[in-house]
This record gives structure tokens, sequence and C-alpha cells, in this order.
């Protein structure tokens, strides 16, 4: 039986055999130790320069009325990236 129409035209992404996305990319890590990789890597000059570049490059971007979804999205997305890493870091930071 072949795809509805919808599905044939829509993008193939590489999922697992099931089918489905693996929802938590880090999943298998352990996530302590990759707070703490992150933390350590942000924590010297050159980290905290390129975390700001990230910062000011999305969470410090507004885009005007006229964007367009698409362009919305993508910036959200960014966003949410260097959000992730926020907390990573933060995490990484904290004893325990």
């Amino acid at each position: 039986m072949p795809a509805p129409e919808s599905e044939a035209r829509s993008w193939s992404w590489p999922w697992t055999e099931s089918g489905s996305p693996d929802p938590i990319p880090e999943a298998g890590e352990d996530r302590a130790a990759l707070a703490r990789a992150c933390a350590r890597l942000f924590t010297h000059d050159d980290g905290r320069r390129l975390l700001a570049h990230l910062r000011a490059q999305t969470v410090g971007r507004h885009l005007g009325p006229e964007a367009s979804d698409a362009a919305l999205r993508h910036l959200e997305g960014q966003r949410a990236l260097v959000a992730h890493l926020e907390r990573l870091i933060a995490e990484g930071r904290t004893p325990g």
C-alpha cells in the first residue's frame, strides 16, 4: 500500500527501525557527565566568548513584523538550543 500523498512529500527523517524518533538524544549518556563537560567547556574565556556570541545571535536578536513563519520558527529553534546549553552549564556547575 503506498504512503499517503502528504507522507510521500514529507521529509525523510533518520529514525530508528521502530519508525519513531528518539525524543531525548542524550538518553543513552550520563546527563550529569555531559553537564559537567559543558560547564568545563564554557568556563574559559573562549567558551564564554562563544556563548556570548550565540546568545547575541539568538536571544538578543529580534525579527520585525515582516518576518516569515519559517524565520520565526528557525530563530526559536536556535534560541532553544542556546537555552539547552545554558541549562547544561548550570547543571554542570551545581555540586552534587
